[in-house]
């Protein structure tokens, strides 16, 4: 997400990695992730102390080696297991219950959440033609990563604070340009928290893969990111003008960004239909 005044962000948090160190407490029960009725399966969290010392714990908090619950961690696993998958959809929950930041500070109630976007971009991937070149099976995945990392740690900070005290907060959220960060900064933060999802996942094929499809995503460095992020602001003035007719309002800053820095003849031509429905709609609306 664009790191610009028209961008559209979550709500602001700052972020938290999971590299950190937890205190041995296995006098203390084992939280529970909401929307599961289960406690967290054992599985070793790398974490690393405010000294810079790591050790290996289990998530329900043995140490590693001290607990009967301790497994081994591999990053050789090919497929994540149940219980990494489920803790790392846990987590996704919070794409589905943020809310777009860049909506909220334009006063739209009940705005889009990241899912919402990523869902429409990941369907313009499905829909569009063949492209010579192009990968649309890549398309539709960088889709539904590229926001991946914003705004989903509260339910793993849960669990940090659970263990851990005087904690820093770093949780990522989203950063909009009132917040005074550097777009590298913002880049390095969500690179951080990525990297973080990705050692719930387990490590292993899949989460390289999501790894390797967000930073080509950030790095605009393939057609299928090109138009990805066309995409991206296809779907953010396609959702400008539907708020614009439902709201009654005027949102011409999200069209006056995006003008002129569509990469693709795709994106050229989809972003010039949602600009010629918007131009009738005022014209009908001053006559």
């Amino acid at each position: 997400m664009a790191a610009n005044s028209s961008s559209l962000s979550l709500s602001s948090h700052s972020s938290l990695p999971l590299n950190r160190s937890l205190p041995h407490r296995s006098h203390q029960p084992s939280p529970n992730l909401p929307f599961t009725n289960d406690p967290l399966s054992t599985r070793l969290v790398s974490v690393r102390a405010q000294g810079g010392s790591e050790r290996a714990f289990s998530v329900d908090g043995f140490e590693s080696g001290s607990g009967p619950k301790s497994v081994a961690h591999s990053d050789c696993v090919e497929a994540p297991s149940s219980s990494s998958a489920i803790d790392f959809l846990t987590l996704c929950h919070r794409l589905k219950t943020t809310k777009r930041k860049g909506w909220i500070n334009h006063g739209i109630k009940g705005p889009e959440s990241i899912a919402d976007h990523m869902y429409r971009m990941s369907l313009m991937a499905l829909i569009v033609g063949d492209l010579p070149g192009v990968n649309r099976e890549r398309c539709i995945k960088m889709a539904i990563v590229h926001d991946i990392a914003e705004g989903i740690y509260l339910n793993l900070l849960y669990f940090m604070l659970f263990f851990v005290s005087n904690v820093e907060n770093s949780i990522v959220g989203d950063i909009t340009p009132s917040d005074g960060v550097p777009k590298e900064e913002k880049s390095r933060r969500e690179q951080a928290a990525l990297n973080d999802m990705c050692e719930v996942l387990g490590g292993g094929l899949r989460a390289e893969e999501i790894k390797e499809l967000w930073a080509e995503y950030e790095n605009n460095s393939s057609v299928e990111a090109n138009l990805v992020k066309d995409f991206d602001k296809v779907e953010m003035i396609l959702q400008a003008l539907e708020y614009e007719m439902e709201h009654g309002r005027v949102l011409d800053e999200f069209f006056l960004s995006t003008a002129g820095k569509f990469q693709t003849e795709i994106g050229k031509s989809w972003a010039a239909e949602i600009v010629s429905r918007r131009n009738s709609r005022l014209a009908n609306t001053l006559n």
